[in-house]
């Protein structure tokens, strides 16, 4: 497999855990960094390695020869920035939230499809190997058909005024960060919902926690607690038929999933350890795709990336909650 050029915008603390991992991966090149500031620019490409850091995003995007870009601003940046990038001919790895709303995600998906570019939204807990085993078991009938799903995504984080995840203006609240996993999960198992039943507390403009609950003709429906207001176990529950599957705590980057039967009786473990710190599977998911031509991963589609913005699009209609830059 080729070495692919990697480029990095936005120089904080995920772009710091992202390029950890892309520093020890062989077919990465680590090749231009940028932020808003020669500075930061210069000691985060010093820092990891990268043979060209731009003070300016447009700068970078016209002038360096990254072939793939990771996109790690706040989220109400992810749109223009990742927009230049295509603009410009690169490839595009993009942070989740993609956008702030349904709108954004089509105009710029489809810009990359209109360019003949590859992006996918940064969905790294798909591509984790205890996830892929959950649908493994799912997929071979251990647990029959699915009932009920319990995913929470809640950390006690203390208010900032400052802090992008409490500012609207960055697309901030607990949906877009943390619920888009339950949410994610939820969908990739059971699909669109026929009925949306949820609250949140707001403030600031924006969601501090959220109760979400989706149902499902067939009956099943799944159960969803996120925030930043208290410090749950994070951990999810994938209950059918004929038994059903636990995945550890922080379940969206757990190293544990544990299949049982329907009486509770331990069928199979499956552990696996980060061979760096978990990003390193959607880098090799990303030159996968990269390899064979494909312009969206198989893991990661388009059509669910606009399927889970929608959903989140309709619980902030229920509240009431708009971003003011949207």
């Amino acid at each position: 497999m080729k070495k692919y050029k990697w480029g990095v915008i936005g120089t904080g603390k995920i772009a710091h855990t992202f390029a950890t991992a892309l520093k020890h991966c062989e077919n990465a090149e680590l090749c231009a960094a940028a932020s808003r500031t020669d500075e930061k620019a210069k000691q985060f490409a010093e820092e990891f390695g990268f043979s060209e850091y731009y003070g300016s995003y447009r700068e970078f995007a016209e002038k360096s020869d990254a072939e793939i870009v990771y996109i790690a601003t706040p989220m109400a940046s992810h749109f223009d920035d990742a927009w230049l990038c295509l603009e410009n001919g690169k490839n595009v790895l993009c942070e989740k939230s993609l956008t702030l709303n349904t709108a954004q995600t089509e105009k710029l998906l489809g810009f990359a499809k209109e360019k003949g570019l590859f992006f996918m939204e940064a969905m790294w807990m798909k591509c984790r190997p205890v996830y892929k085993k959950m649908k493994e078991w799912i997929a071979s009938g251990a647990i029959g058909d699915i009932e009920y799903i319990k995913a929470d995504f809640s950390n006690f984080i203390p208010y900032d005024e400052n802090d992008r995840l409490f500012r609207a203006d960055c697309g901030g609240g607990c949906l877009l960060d943390l619920g888009i996993y339950p949410i994610t999960l939820t969908h990739d198992l059971l699909g669109m919902p026929d009925e949306i039943i949820s609250s949140a507390h707001m403030m600031y403009g924006i969601d501090m926690s959220n109760s979400i609950l989706f149902r499902y003709k067939n009956g099943a429906f799944s159960s969803m607690e996120n925030g930043f207001e208290i410090q749950l176990r994070n951990n999810a529950i994938i209950s059918g038929t004929k038994g059903f599957i636990t995945l550890g705590n922080w379940f969206h980057c757990t190293d544990e999933g544990i299949l049982y039967d329907r009486n509770g009786k331990e069928v199979e473990r499956y552990v696996r350890k980060d061979d760096i710190n978990g990003y390193e599977y959607e880098i090799a998911e990303v030159h996968s795709c990269l390899e064979v031509g494909l312009t969206e991963s198989p893991l990661v589609p388009h059509s669910d990336t606009i399927a889970v913005m929608k959903l989140m699009d309709e619980c902030r209609a229920q509240w009431g909650m708009r971003f003011p830059n949207e």
